[in-house]
């Protein structure tokens, strides 16, 4: 199969949603800048696609709100997440592939919205953490720490209901995959959902190829695949300019197998790219790995 086959000659649009309110730390808001410069348009017109970049959308900065502190900026971040909504279901209407580049990971209470506005879709979300709290269970109110709740119908209805009311995906709909880090109650809302997850245990002892080849069956009902990386899925010596550091987490190797293994399934159709925050990283090097990874995901192959 040559690399234009394995792209299948892709529109991709690249949409920048430089969001840091869901969570304490600043500096994730300039990740869709750092990606820019690692070159990700390049690398992804290498491997044959055809690539729009729309910029950023636009989100007020945090200092020019200081009258939703207290509310973790609910109010902006509905409406950030509304154009984010807008703009995956634009994208995927027109048969392009959009690719979300963060900002945190909120973001993907719009994103994943937007792209099952018209019909549902699987979803791979690779993360270290649960991203399952909701307002009474979280132990900082930061909403970053709550999108796949309240994508599952569990929240603020501001957010759950955001472009169409109820739930946007289904348990069946999700796989978590490099999961190490849960809030007690977290844990317990989770398990009762029924998502299926796959921890870094399950990596450990049946390894990354095993574990990603299950988790596409357990998604073989869809036949669009939105794969949602938070890049603190991968170990802290590999990305040190992700957001939230958990040790214990994808090497490299791990973390490029599985998106190699993701882009042979050719069910791809949107992603988002998070948490990147180049204030924290040393010399780009999180933001010059996560375009490797999503050159791996949009089929560059060893051979």
């Amino acid at each position: 199969m040559s690399m234009e086959e394995r792209t299948m000659q892709r529109i991709v649009d690249i949409i920048g949603i430089p969001l840091d309110l869901g969570q304490s730390l600043r500096g994730v808001d300039l990740g869709p800048g750092a990606l820019r410069y690692a070159g990700l348009s390049a690398r992804l017109e290498e491997l044959g696609c055809t690539v729009h970049d729309l910029g950023n959308l636009q989100v007020p900065v945090r200092d020019a709100l200081r009258g939703e502190r207290s509310s973790h900026y609910l109010p902006t971040m509905v409406k950030v997440c509304a154009k984010a909504y807008d703009a995956a279901r634009q994208a995927v209407g027109k048969g392009h592939v959009p690719l979300f580049l963060g900002g945190d990971h909120s973001l993907a209470i719009g994103t994943i919205g937007g792209v099952t506005h018209e019909r549902p879709a699987g979803v791979v979300w690779i993360d270290a953490h649960g991203d399952f709290n909701t307002s009474e269970t979280s132990q900082t109110g930061n909403i970053h720490g709550m999108p796949l709740a309240l994508l599952l119908g569990h929240g603020q209805p501001e957010l759950a209901d955001l472009g169409r009311p109820g739930p946007k995906l289904t348990a069946r709909d999700v796989v978590m995959i490099g999961v190490r880090n849960l809030d007690p109650a977290e844990r317990r809302l989770l398990i009762e959902s029924g998502v299926t997850v796959y921890s870094m245990r399950d990596i450990d002892e049946r390894g990354m190829g095993a574990v990603a080849a299950d988790a596409l069956k357990k998604l073989a009902h869809h036949d669009r695949l939105h794969v949602s990386l938070d890049i603190d899925a991968v170990d802290p010596r590999f990305s040190p300019g992700a957001g939230t550091l958990v040790p214990g987490g994808l090497t490299y190797r791990e973390a490029q197998l599985l998106m190699e293994i993701i882009a042979d399934d050719r069910r791809l159709a949107s992603v988002d790219l998070v948490e990147i925050n180049p204030i924290l990283d040393e010399r780009n090097r999180t933001a010059e790995m996560a375009v490797d990874l999503a050159a791996s995901l949009f089929g560059q192959r060893i051979l």
